[in-house]
């Protein structure tokens, strides 16, 4: 790379310079077009930082300032257009400078009503993304223990959830902000117009009535929101537990419930209907109807043409604002109630991830892992689970751990893996403590779950193998992957599959067995580069041939080993 700048340096010499920058880089292009770089950076603000300045790094508030402005502009160039337009009709006058004045204004119009169409999809499609890079790094560090605690149902709700805040609260809240600008602009006519200083009141009371609607509709909302929910959790776990109920539950019972929980959905339904029906109609053309009434007075009373017409013209700006404006704020309070079940996903986000040190490997013979003293307790209040814990694992140990269920031994296995934090004692990995290995602590001391707690990802067979590692994968990962699969006993299924390692398995790809899947998951952890690995009942989906070739393998392996299991 750099000879070949230095090289198209010399040769270009001789060029003018308003050309050499020019041909420098086409000629660049045309040499590098092809060139693979396996190595980069991206360089861009941290998910966790301040959501606004993050909007900010991405020029996206600019882009809004820029936005609004046109916006403006562009409302005032139409009112002045149809301010020409209505003062010749009414005047009886018509000259070549008006019609050319209000010509002009018209084809300007057009241009800055597509530059703010283009500025405003430009800052909802990256506001989006970035709202999307943020839930999904709040989604990965959830507290463990929260996710555990509510059910799958809950869990798609605040995916679903999440979803409508993109689509509600940025087009709906970019419409309230436009909507803003126009009845504001209605608000000054309607003072210049006929009705004067009473009309624009007026305006401003029935905006308190829009709002005293809008709160009565966001209330029957939520209500409705949180009996939907309540279904969508209850179909999920219904589907999710259908083969137990199929086997387990009497036919009869199937359906208890369901039409108490409909028959709620229906009345919360019907309620928002209303109150949205409410607001969409009554809000916009109530006000047309009493705004004109209110301009009566000034007709009786003989106002002048051009004020009249002013007042009109208002009343028509108002309703159309109006119209805007209840469509925009239904969105933001249907957003404002999703936030409340995608807001622990969100903040979830602000958590920084700590500076990281690169451990050491252990040295042959070392000590790989210690705990001096360890106290953990899953409440503050609450009795502890394990008290005065002393651990110590040399490099090329392999330790058996036994005990009877409920005795601690998966919260051990999180607590020496990173996944928990302890109330008190000391832990070191190759020497070094949770404040100095931060995030990284789980890539060294890698803990291999339980089957129900382990997941195939609906990705490619390579994909799992490979997630403790780089991507994509090199050559030599892949052989690595494949020779182990071998070892474990997947040789067959490899060979069934038509692509290999790059097959798609998961619930949209390639159907693994139990058996398979608990190899895929010990094939996984090994793959990992990690001075102890943590297997808790890891080998219980395996049948007798299977678990002695696995746990060869695994002792083959694995640096340090911990296993545990039930007596």
């Amino acid at each position: 790379m750099v000879k070949l700048k230095r090289c198209l340096d010399g040769m270009l010499a001789t060029l003018p310079p308003q050309r050499y920058a020019h041909v420098r880089r086409a000629l660049l292009r045309a040499h590098l077009a092809g060139t693979s770089i396996p190595v980069g950076w991206l360089l861009r603000t941290a998910p966790s930082e301040n959501f606004f300045s993050q909007l900010c790094c991405a020029g996206l508030c600019r882009r809004a300032v820029w936005l609004v402005l046109a916006h403006a502009l562009a409302y005032g160039f139409w009112i002045v257009a149809w301010w020409l337009i209505g003062a010749a009709a009414l005047e009886g006058r018509y000259d070549a400078g008006g019609w050319l004045a209000w010509v002009l204004l018209l084809v300007s119009l057009v241009g800055l009503q597509t530059l703010s169409g283009r500025w405003q999809t430009q800052f909802l499609t990256g506001a989006a993304a970035l709202l999307k890079r943020r839930l999904l790094h709040g989604a990965l560090r959830l507290d463990q223990d929260q996710a555990r605690r509510e059910g799958a149902g809950q869990l798609l709700g605040r995916v679903l959830e999440a979803e409508a805040i993109e689509s509600l609260a940025l087009n709906g809240g970019m419409s309230a902000a436009l909507a803003l600008i126009e009845i504001a602009v209605s608000l000054v006519l309607l003072t210049y117009g006929a009705g004067g200083g009473l009309h624009a009141v007026l305006l401003l009371l029935w905006l308190s009535l829009a709002a005293v609607l809008t709160w009565r509709y966001v209330w029957q909302r939520r209500v409705w929101t949180r009996s939907r929910l309540d279904l969508t959790h209850h179909l999920t776990e219904q589907m999710l537990g259908h083969r137990t109920r199929l086997v387990q539950q009497p036919v009869a019972q199937w359906h208890d419930g369901e039409d108490a929980a409909l028959s709620h959905y229906a009345v919360a339904s019907k309620n928002m209907d209303r109150w949205a029906i409410t607001l969409t109609t009554l809000v916009p053309r109530g006000w047309l109807i009493v705004s004109l009434i209110a301009l009566a007075p000034a007709l009786f009373a003989g106002a002048s043409t051009q004020a009249l017409s002013i007042g009109v013209g208002a009343c028509l700006l108002a309703y159309a604002a109006l119209q805007k404006s209840t469509r925009g704020l239904m969105q933001l309070a249907a957003a404002v109630i999703a936030w409340d079940q995608a807001a622990p996903v969100f903040r979830a986000g602000t958590k920084k991830s700590r500076p990281a040190l690169k451990a050491p490997a252990a040295a042959r013979g070392g000590t790989v892992f210690s705990a001096q003293d360890v106290v953990f307790r899953y409440r503050s209040q609450g009795e502890a689970i394990l008290r005065g814990i002393d651990l110590q694992v040399q490099h090329g140990e392999r330790i058996l751990l036994e005990g009877a269920s409920g005795g601690g031994k998966s919260t051990l296995a999180n607590i020496i893996t990173g996944l928990r934090r302890p109330e008190s004692g000391l832990l070191l990995l190759n020497g070094l403590d949770h404040q100095t290995l931060g995030d990284t602590w789980r890539q060294h001391a890698v803990n291999v779950p339980q089957f129900h707690e382990n997941h195939v990802l609906s990705e490619s067979l390579a994909f799992n193998l490979l997630l403790g590692r780089d991507w994509p994968p090199s050559p030599a990962d892949l052989e690595e992957a494949e020779a182990l699969c071998r070892t474990l006993g997947l040789g067959e299924l490899l060979e069934r599959m038509p692509n290999g390692l790059w097959q798609m398995i998961g619930e949209n790809g390639w159907r693994l067995s139990h058996g398979e899947r608990s190899r895929v998951y010990l094939a996984r952890a090994l793959l990992q580069p990690a001075s102890l690995m943590v297997f808790d009942e890891s080998f219980a989906a395996l049948d007798p041939e299977n678990l002695a070739r696995a746990i060869d393998c695994v002792i083959e392996r694995a640096p340090s080993l911990i296993v545990i299991a039930h007596p």
